[in-house]
């Protein structure tokens, strides 16, 4: 198991990413994000670079992109 020193529970990435929990559990659901990391009791933990991923989401869908074309463009590698 890696140090959880470093990741954040789902409240505190998602007041980071400035969006509400229920919002980040919801990309998780339909594959835009992933925890970096789940422990032994299925607490799923954020890092940095899943809470910049999720900003990116919001500005992408805020600035007219649905969530099932963003999810398109990162399965796709862009």
């Amino acid at each position: 198991m890696k140090d959880k020193g470093k990741y954040l529970s789902i409240s505190k990435a998602a007041k980071l990413a400035g969006v509400s929990t229920q919002s980040l559990q919801y990309y998780i659901m339909v594959g835009l994000i992933k925890p970096a990391m789940v422990t032994e009791t299925n607490r799923r933990l954020f890092d940095d670079k899943t809470i910049e991923r999720v900003r990116l989401v919001k500005k992408l869908n805020k600035s007219g992109y649905p969530l099932r074309a963003i999810r398109e463009l990162f399965l796709a590698g862009r």
